[in-house]
């Protein structure tokens, strides 16, 4: 289930408001000893985050399906994706929903009864933690998470079902500025920078990929190094921008490749300001990265 993005906070009867976290989603499986966990795109994650799998095989139901997001944590206790994709920091799962549990399917039942199911089953410690409620008024809550440094919050309908696709049930707003982009070529490196100097960033829009801007600033010595590794097996002759940018000493890549961005805005002409490159995302195919939009409640 995902989250339809809105433009502003709101308040609303009968609806909950979670810190968004800025992670990996996971669906964590348990059928007796055996565990699993798999991404958006149903890649395994098992042996990749092994202390949450023993955590998840040692709940007491026989039968369990979770889902929730596998985040680190900085000193501040917020969760930053580019711990997460360098492998820095203990690995936890955020828990905020119950699917099924002991043989029962649990997704046409309300929010408010799964909730309570997962609360019954989970209880935060170690590498497992409940997703955290922030205040009863959403508009409250939207405050609570810009004075935390929260990537944003999730507002949810208690009485909602769980619907496999993206829904109004859960609607997300930002507080910090953060997507995906795809990579459609790099430019070469001047001065000390070694293999490459920036990335060119787009996003689609009916199925053409339209440019977004460069980023050139969050990579260190080893990213540089590892990155150039990836990209080159994709070099191809023509760019895969619709319109390319005029951009001299650039070399086109097959747009195969998602990066996680951080950036204040997006201007008028929708170009990213300010953005940081902050990991690759290997749970999300690049036709998924669309041109955002928001929805009116």
């Amino acid at each position: 289930m995902l989250a339809t993005l809105v433009a502003q906070p709101f308040h609303a009867d009968n609806w909950v408001y979670e810190e968004k976290y800025d992670g990996d989603r996971l669906l964590a499986y348990k059928e007796h000893a055996r565990v699993r966990l798999l991404s958006r795109n149903a890649k395994d994650r098992t042996t990749r985050f092994p202390n949450i799998a023993q955590a998840i095989a040692k709940l007491e139901p026989i039968s369990l399906l979770i889902d929730g997001e596998v985040v680190v944590f900085d000193r501040q206790n917020i969760s930053r994706f580019q711990l997460l994709q360098e492998g820095k920091g203990k690995p936890t799962l955020a828990d905020f929903d119950c699917l099924y549990v002991d043989g029962k399917d649990l997704r046409r039942r309300p929010l408010s009864e799964r909730r309570r199911i997962l609360g019954e089953v989970v209880r935060s410690g170690g590498s497992l933690l409940l997703s955290g409620r922030l205040d009863k008024n959403g508009l409250k809550s939207y405050e609570v998470a810009k004075r935390r440094g929260y990537e944003g919050l999730v507002a949810k309908d208690l009485s909602s079902p769980y619907v496999e696709r993206r829904s109004k049930f859960w609607v997300k707003v930002k507080v910090q500025q953060e997507d995906e982009f795809v990579i459609g070529c790099f430019t070469e490196p001047h001065g000390s920078r070694q293999h490459f100097g920036a990335l060119l960033l787009g996003e689609y829009k009916n199925a053409k990929l339209l440019y977004v801007g460069k980023v050139g600033t969050g990579f260190d010595r080893a990213t540089l190094r590892s990155l150039y590794q990836k990209f080159k097996p994709l070099v191809r002759r023509n760019s895969a921008f619709t319109e390319p940018p005029s951009e001299k000493n650039t070399t086109f890549l097959a747009p195969r490749l998602v990066a996680q961005i951080s950036y204040q805005e997006l201007t008028a002409d929708g170009k990213l300001r300010q953005p940081v490159f902050l990991g690759l995302r290997d749970d999300k195919q690049p036709q998924e990265v669309l041109m955002p939009t928001t929805a009116e409640l």
